[in-house]
């Protein structure tokens, strides 16, 4: 099995490469299954039903979230209904609507996407460790593919949970920090992690937003309304990972940038 997973798309800009470059992708990893972090997705901001819907059209079968989940009021307007729309499973159980994590059927077999939010430097949630464990304790009497969107500020959380689960799920990826992390992996136990796969937006902003904005804010510590660079250069940011069809465990995982400095290849 082979899984595409694209990080965080960040308002039109990353709406409009990722309709441009997610097909190529597709088309030249040829993937089984296609994820895509969309919790800032709307204007930078959370999701409404239109771009959720735009980015499984582009070619996306699970779309987890993040930090961002509520941020957009409309995503309560349909997130009920939205089967392949994943938000953090450790918000407070019970209390709040969706899912945090959803199956899907490839062939034969069924993979688990599985969406956690970190607590270092975080909102308030649930504990991911715990949460987690329950969870993955469930899935496991339905499939060993388990793939998990970590979405977390700091490296030393999402390393720590990553090696706590090694060899229990197929692959832990970090969303959330928009910079893509040089540290690739597949430790001992087949686990495939990478610590933030990055993010598909304006590339020549600050993770995003207008750098002027973000250097104001720097330099006076003066409110400052952040928005999203729609205008400039674009960047999508991503990785692809292999999974033992027998076990479950990864063998293989590879990163992926296209942007003005690494350009698209065929």
């Amino acid at each position: 099995m082979r899984i595409l997973f694209v990080g965080d798309v960040m308002g039109n800009a990353g709406q409009e490469v990722l309709e441009e470059y997610l097909p190529k992708l597709k088309h030249l990893y040829h993937p089984q299954a296609t994820i895509v972090n969309g919790e800032n997705a709307t204007k930078g901001r959370g999701i409404n039903e239109k771009v959720y819907k735009r980015i499984l059209s582009c070619g996306a079968d699970v779309v987890t979230m993040g930090n961002h989940t509520w941020d957009n009021a409309e995503i309560t307007d349909f997130i009920q209904s939205a089967k392949n729309l994943v938000r953090p499973a450790n918000f407070s159980a019970g209390q709040v609507p969706g899912i945090g994590y959803t199956t899907i059927k490839i062939n034969q077999q069924r993979l688990a996407v599985l969406n956690l939010q970190g607590r270092v430097f975080m909102s308030p949630s649930d504990d991911p460790f715990a949460v987690a464990k329950d969870i993955i304790s469930e899935l496991k009497k339905q499939t060993n593919f388990i793939f998990v969107d970590f979405h977390a500020e700091t490296t030393s959380e999402k390393a720590a949970f990553s090696w706590y689960f090694d060899g229990q799920v197929s692959a832990v990826v970090g969303t959330h920090t928009h910079v893509q992390t040089n540290d690739a992996r597949i430790l001992p136990q087949g686990t495939a992690f990478l610590s933030d796969v990055g993010m598909t937006g304006p590339y020549d902003g600050i993770i995003g937003m207008k750098r002027q904005n973000v250097i104001t804010r720097f330099l006076n510590q003066m409110p400052t309304r952040f928005e999203v660079d729609e205008n400039g250069r674009r960047n999508l940011s991503a990785c692809v990972i292999d999974i033992n069809d027998e076990t479950g465990k990864a063998k293989k995982i590879k990163t992926i940038q296209i942007n003005a400095d690494h350009p698209f290849m065929q």
